[in-house]
């Protein structure tokens, strides 16, 4: 088993772009965790409030550690890490509030290779996708749209992903490709910082409930689209499979890389009327 790595901080700056039918870009800053899942940051007890990583923000079982959870996925698809690290880059919750629009998982063996990646998307209408992605050297990525997050955008083309293990620097992207054009992009680009509580308090204090402005800001957006005339895409009806059940889809291959496999998340039964609002997940990391 490898050993543990140290939390760590990044205060970064989101950013996105939309060039059609309408064009729009605004950009916004917070920070993000970078934390083991075998040792999640134990802080003192006056600043516990500020971060907590739970389960029940991700997706899998609610009442399993986030360890259990992503080993119970990669096992789903033949994947067995052997105890080996895995990463993950999200926001805790702050104050009782989260919003991870994305969640990152680097995954690596026993010994310390990295064996795949898990991107895990979440919409308004809390439901989750999770792609698992073979990389390349420098982390790219391709996978098809399986997940309505939009309803400006509908449920069709591909991701192209730059998801590289943040180190010094956190450069993260995505880009929805659409016959050849790029109508969404997003990035989160941003400097590595120790956790220590002294770090923790000054991010808090200068992004102050980081995970609420962030859901905020990303509905405002869309009510500026909408009262641009964007017009809304419906919904689409969910899988006819049980709502808890995980079924395997094949990805599309990665640009230099192997084949990669995903699975679809459960799916509570869907708000029949799409939300102006829900821009999330197509928000969190793109364009190169």
């Amino acid at each position: 088993m490898s050993s543990a790595a140290a939390p760590a901080l990044y205060e970064a700056t989101v950013r996105h772009t939309r060039t059609e039918p309408v064009r729009n870009t605004f950009a916004y800053r917070g920070y993000y965790w970078l934390v083991d899942l075998d040792a999640l940051p134990h802080l003192p007890a006056p600043l516990r409030p500020l971060a907590r990583f739970r389960a029940r923000d991700h997706c899998g079982d609610p009442g399993a550690t986030l360890r259990a959870n992503i080993d119970a996925y990669l096992n789903g698809h033949g994947i067995d890490l052997h105890g080996g690290r895995v990463l993950m880059l999200a926001h805790g919750r702050v104050l009782g509030q989260v919003f991870n629009p994305i969640t990152v998982y680097w995954c690596h063996t026993a010994e310390g290779a990295l064996e795949c990646v898990v991107a895990e998307v979440h919409n308004t209408y809390r439901q989750r996708h999770r792609y698992l992605l073979r990389t390349d050297h420098r982390g790219r990525a391709r996978a098809p749209k399986e997940l309505y997050v939009s309803p400006f955008n509908a449920v069709d083309g591909a991701y192209r992903l730059s998801l590289p293990e943040p180190g010094r620097t956190l450069r993260l992207a995505i880009a929805l490709h659409r016959d050849d054009r790029a109508p969404f992009t997003a990035s989160l680009s941003g400097v590595r910082r120790p956790a220590t509580p002294r770090a923790l308090l000054g991010l808090a204090l200068r992004h102050p409930m980081t995970p609420l402005l962030g859901a905020l800001r990303i509905r405002l957006q869309g009510i500026k689209l909408l009262l641009r005339g964007l017009p809304l895409l419906p919904r689409p009806e969910p899988a006819p499979a049980a709502g808890t059940a995980l079924s395997a889809r094949r990805l599309a291959r990665p640009p230099f890389g192997r084949d990669a496999a995903g699975a679809r998340a459960a799916q509570p039964a869907p708000d029949p009327t799409p939300d102006p609002t829900d821009t999330t997940a197509e928000q969190a990391v793109d364009r190169r």
